[in-house]
């Protein structure tokens, strides 16, 4: 079976995420997006466990159900520790194949921190113990390393984190499988480092509201199952693991390095030419997710291993019909298009992925289906992201005046 799965999000139980991240209004989204199997999120905290407990069907074949959406157990988790001489600061994604699984993880981790006060806890002990923990709760748990190159919060991240996985997880690497690339990083990226061959490239959402579901995911043709998503996450079939939807990298908030302060995005050559020390201040920039790649490659640009999973890279509906009308994502106009292309369609990967030319001219206006078919052949103007600053991607030739002027340097849709 085809299905689209974001594993990765947050509940209403987690900082910083909208009231809205409850379980009515994450299937309803997940509906709305086209999004057939979704993380629960956060069932470390143990009201929201016991609140998934109460409302989700369990199935036989380890995935949960709620209003016809299949939900898998996860959770992420942040460790901060000293490790080597350097503060580490690493975030994971856990799956669990069940509640009695779920319940000795929390368990565990309850009697190592505090798993209450955030849906994504944090523990200062080694990151390596979370995977010991994971697999001593069932030996079909599994570990991901969360937007595994995010500067501050990683296993790769420029301020906190290591060279490779083995450093890391040291006798638990073995036990490592996959990667998430995260939104400022896309699997083009990642096949520039060898060491990265053996794992599967997951792209998630890291939603904290419900709108942002699907913004990135992954395309499966397998029993809709825990346990077959597992193991094509750790065979990296291809047959089964068709491919991953991604945000044009540029649009993460960490793809290039920078000094929002400042208002200083620079690429990795200019941030070498000034010695990674910000022009305007003299402190140090926020070396970012592209200068970070350079630093780790062992390939050039362009290279894609024989075996590697392709990706697709997309922009959300709401931005592209809020660029083509000149309005905010929020306006009532902007969101009265997107609900009408929604009841045209049934789903919104429908349109961005699937609608042929003739059905999108058909039901949608011609700019929202034009632009929706230069975007599927990457013809976009890209404004990088840096230092906690979201990028932006505009539709080819659409680039604001201020945005030409920015400091960084502009990627337009022929590079």
């Amino acid at each position: 079976m085809k299905f689209i799965a974001d594993f990765h999000i947050h509940s209403k139980y987690s900082r910083a995420t909208s009231k809205y991240m409850d379980l009515e209004y994450i299937a309803q989204w997940a509906k709305q997006k086209g999004i057939n199997v979704i993380g629960t999120g956060d069932f470390t905290h143990p009201l929201w466990r016991r609140e998934l407990k109460s409302k989700l069907k369990q199935n036989t074949d380890g995935l949960y159900e709620y209003k016809g959406i299949r939900f898998i157990l996860t959770a992420e988790v942040s460790n901060m520790y000293k490790k080597n001489g350097h503060g580490r600061r690493i975030h994971t994604i856990l799956f669990a194949p069940d509640f009695e699984a779920a319940d000795k993880i929390g368990g565990a981790l309850n009697k190592r921190g505090n798993v209450t006060s955030d849906g994504r806890p944090i523990f200062g002990f080694d990151v390596k113990d979370i995977v010991k923990i994971a697999l001593d709760a069932s030996e079909h748990s599994f570990v991901i390393p969360a937007h595994c190159w995010t500067p501050w919060f990683s296993v790769f991240g420029s301020m906190s984190g290591f060279d490779s996985i083995e450093e890391c997880f040291e006798e638990e690497a073995d036990n490592i499988y996959a990667l998430e690339t995260g939104l400022s990083a896309d699997p083009a990226m990642c096949w520039r480092v060898s060491a990265f061959d053996k794992y599967s490239l997951v792209s998630n959402s890291d939603a904290h509201s419900p709108a942002k579901l699907g913004r990135e995911a992954n395309v499966f043709d397998t029993e809709l199952s825990y346990y077959a998503i597992t193991e094509v996450l750790k065979t990296r079939d291809r047959k089964r693991f068709l491919y991953t939807i991604e945000f044009f990298p540029e649009e993460g908030k960490y793809h290039y390095d920078g000094h929002r302060l400042c208002n200083i995005c620079f690429a990795p050559r200019q941030t070498k030419a000034c010695g990674g020390v910000c022009p305007a201040c003299g402190k140090s920039l926020t070396i970012g997710v592209m200068n970070r790649v350079e630093q780790l490659a062992d390939r050039p640009e362009g290279f894609r291993p024989v075996e590697a999973v392709p990706f697709k890279s997309l922009v959300p509906l709401v931005e592209i019909i809020s660029e083509t009308q000149g309005k905010g994502v929020a306006s009532k106009a902007v969101q009265k298009e997107y609900q009408q292309a929604i009841n045209a369609f049934g789903n919104e990967f429908s349109i961005l992925l699937y609608a042929s030319p003739e059905e999108l001219y058909n039901n949608l206006s011609r700019r929202v289906a034009g632009a929706v078919l230069n975007i599927r052949n990457g013809d976009v103007d890209r404004i990088p992201g840096y230092d906690g600053v979201y990028g932006k991607i505009r539709l080819a030739g659409n680039a604001q005046p201020d945005e030409q002027g920015y400091h960084g340097e502009f990627v337009n849709a022929a590079n």
